[in-house]
């Protein structure tokens, strides 16, 4: 396994490499047999200091965590238990012996645009109905099951998962609902 260990504005250690590669080491062996790479980058914020760990899966799959404390040591080992926590909720699905993915996930490349937010009151009218766009980047959607796609939502820790369903045309969306419930989307229902 890859790890890439990083700071931002800040010196990382030998020992504190050593450290995060032992006990990120020990997380992924328990719960997730074949990890490919992990990326930790920490930085500083005031007092505190920020983790930020994201761990991608043979399987495709991608699982992430972040922490905060006061000692550097302190901020990993948090991210560390919010990881492992992450994985021992999913590792019955991630070893599930059932549904054996023999290929990794496949992605299909896309484009992904950050938007400007509105600058005017919202009793104006907009000058333009085009929306500025103030970053481009790649984007890659995976080919997962329903039940997968909440996994991977629930791992990244994000509102939505957008993803190209196994067998079936059209790109489909899971999000987590204001009630709690998770929500689909699956157009090739619409009528």
């Amino acid at each position: 396994m890859r790890y890439q260990i990083s700071g931002k504005q800040i010196d990382i250690g030998a020992a504190l490499q050593t450290h995060v590669k032992t006990e990120l080491g020990s997380v992924l062996e328990k719960y997730a047999q074949r990890p490919t790479d992990a990326n930790v980058v920490f930085s500083k914020s005031g007092a505190e200091y920020n983790c930020e760990s994201v761990v991608h899966l043979s399987t495709g799959l991608t699982a992430q965590a972040s922490a905060h404390a006061h000692d550097i040591y302190g901020a990993f080992d948090t991210c560390a238990e919010k990881m492992d926590k992450q994985l021992r909720r999913y590792k019955r699905r991630l070893k599930d012996h059932h549904k054996e993915r023999s290929e990794p996930v496949e992605l299909f490349g896309a484009s992904q645009y950050i938007l400007a937010a509105s600058e005017h009151d919202e009793d104006q009218e907009p000058d333009s109905l085009q929306p500025m766009i103030i970053a481009e980047m790649e984007a890659s959607i995976p080919t997962l099951t329903v039940g997968e796609a909440v996994m991977q939502m629930e791992l990244a820790g994000a509102p939505v998962q957008v993803f190209h369903m196994e067998g079936k045309n059209g790109v489909n969306v899971v999000y987590r609902r204001p009630d709690g419930n998770i929500g689909w989307i699956d157009p090739s229902n619409a009528t």
